[in-house]
């Protein structure tokens, strides 16, 4: 894919995908060298992380790591995570930010030109399409090579470009222990 010097990009983090292919990839996301991977590629103006969070816990694992993306360069943005108790009696949480992050890239493609959207997910298909039809282009970070792969063929093909991130191992991983996120 192509980044220009001096393109207005934003990047868009599904938190929960990007946890999940990062871990079906087995290596940790540096955050900070995320941001300065992508200051290099242009003018970045933009960088948010969606994540849903349980509110009635006294402690979730994730709340250091929203933390700091709050005071490091992110617009982090929540909601209240939902709890029940699926049909095999298991506890699940669920937390969707879909419809939050589409909105947001869709009002982002009237002042960027380039939009980075970490997710896989097939439902944002037609949100990319809408904010390259306002003229902006949308590069899709998930990945072929997890297995399973995590991407959408349909919003890969959708895309402007692709980036696996699994070719960004060496430039944004971490080394140490995985966070851990169970809001999906």
């Amino acid at each position: 894919m192509t980044f220009y010097p001096n393109e207005r990009i934003g990047l868009f983090i599904d938190g929960a995908n990007l946890f999940s292919t990062s871990k079906a990839l087995d290596f940790d996301i540096d955050y900070r060298k995320l941001l300065d991977e992508f200051r290099k590629r242009g003018r970045l103006t933009r960088a948010n992380y969606y994540t849903a969070l349980l509110e009635n816990e006294d402690f979730t694992p994730l709340k250091p790591l929203v933390d700091w993306l709050d005071y490091n360069g992110f617009n982090v943005i929540t909601k209240p995570a939902k709890e029940f108790t699926d049909d095999s009696g298991r506890r699940r949480i669920k937390g969707d930010m879909d419809v939050e992050l589409a909105v947001d890239i869709i009002s982002a493609a009237t002042y960027l030109d380039h939009i980075i959207l970490f997710t896989g997910d097939g439902d944002f298909r037609y949100a990319v399409e809408h904010c390259q039809r306002k003229g902006a282009r949308v590069t899709v970070v998930s990945s072929l090579k997890a297995r399973p792969p995590m991407i959408s063929d349909d919003l890969r093909r959708q895309a402007d470009g692709f980036i696996d991130l699994a070719d960004l191992k060496s430039m944004i991983g971490r080394e140490g222990v995985r966070p851990q996120h169970d809001d999906d």
